[in-house]
């Protein structure tokens, strides 16, 4: 559900916005057809700026701090990733953003499943990575017990500098991420409903994830009508930021034009 790398803070293109209760921080990058950024838990926008020159070559990058994350306050002090489909949703409509493709990592992704089914006609491509239908045990096990203090050392590091408000609000976020092992609501996609997805997706995970085990994206690729799988041999949680991962070239090479239905990717 974490992500393990927030850079140092560089110069941003960063805005808030109000968007009902909240305000909501993104930054923009770029020019063209626009293309959404959605961190995983505990991160910030700042996950994705390892990618964004290279992207915000071809596309006019929206990344978002989601609610309570980053600069994006939250003051319910809770989350779903239906929630959160909703705000990006409201954002795009004050950006004037219609159509758009979408990257997503862990519960970037999981949002993105949120908006890709409740309204398929706007995303046009996405990229879903380290994403899950739903929370299995030993997901469910880790958020649970997960504590500041036991997690790795790495995940502390992006903990602290994406949280902008310091400790509170790394305590808050750390109680969001333990309540969400007893919602079963939130995360809760059947075939069925993925079926409904008219995106083209492509589906990334590494097939050591120590969240959601392999059978879930395969399980997620084969129940989109029109979607590529990417298992990343030897791959944890979010398995982009391995330098002989070439994600960025792969995720190019999908957005910019559609292949034929049920291809899978083989990098």
């Amino acid at each position: 559900m974490t992500t393990t790398y927030a850079p140092k803070q560089a110069t941003t293109l960063g805005h808030a916005v109000q968007i009902n209760n909240i305000e909501m921080y993104y930054e923009e990058y770029g020019a063209g057809k626009p293309l959404v950024l959605l961190h995983g838990f505990g991160g910030c926008a700042q996950n994705w700026h390892p990618f964004t020159t290279k992207l915000s070559e071809r596309y006019r990058l929206i990344v978002v701090d989601l609610r309570g994350h980053g600069h994006s306050t939250n003051p319910e002090n809770k989350f779903t990733h239906r929630e959160a489909a909703k705000d990006v949703f409201l954002l795009l409509e004050k950006l004037g953003v219609g159509h758009f493709l979408a990257m997503g990592m862990s519960s970037g992704g999981m949002t993105l499943l949120h908006m890709a089914t409740s309204q398929p006609d706007r995303i046009d491509s996405m990229v879903l990575i380290s994403a899950t239908t739903h929370f299995p045990d030993q997901a469910r096990a880790i958020m649970r017990r997960a504590s500041f203090g036991t997690m790795p050392q790495q995940v502390q590091e992006m903990y602290r500098e994406c949280a902008k408000r310091g400790d509170e609000q790394i305590r808050q976020l750390i109680a969001q991420f333990n309540a969400l092992h007893e919602n079963y609501d939130d995360m809760n996609f059947t075939s069925q409903s993925l079926s409904t997805i008219t995106a083209r997706t492509l589906v990334v995970h590494g097939d050591c994830d120590n969240f959601f085990p392999v059978e879930i994206p395969v399980s997620i690729y084969r129940s989109i009508p029109n979607a590529e799988l990417w298992i990343i041999p030897g791959g944890d949680h979010v398995p982009i930021y391995d330098s002989t991962v070439p994600f960025t070239s792969t995720a190019l090479r999908f957005l910019d034009g559609p292949e034929s239905k049920g291809q899978s990717a083989t990098q």
